[in-house]
């Protein structure tokens, strides 16, 4: 019994720990175009590995706090998840 409950703490923490990572996957890309004043803006991006995306161009929501930190043209390393029914980029490294 003590190798089963050892086995499945385990396993739970195997899991949340694959859980936790895949999470975070930053994903590379461009910025095309920012609109500051709508809360958007435009990327050139790799795959968006955690929303199962291809790579492609597209319009992601983003709050001013992070748009502040963005320039078009500029490379970046970026979050993105849905908030609300919207794609988000949510942190940038």
């Amino acid at each position: 019994m003590t190798l089963l409950k050892t086995l499945s703490l385990g396993t739970v923490a195997l899991i949340a720990s694959m859980s936790f990572a895949s999470a975070e996957t930053y994903t590379k890309g461009t910025i095309k175009k920012l609109d500051a004043k709508a809360g958007k803006v435009t990327i050139i991006h790799e795959d968006l590995v955690d929303l199962e995306m291809p790579a492609m161009t597209m319009v992601f929501r983003a709050d001013d706090e992070l748009i502040a930190k963005m320039a078009e043209g500029q490379d970046i390393e970026f979050l993105a998840d849905r908030v609300k029914g919207k794609l988000t980029v949510t942190a940038l490294k």
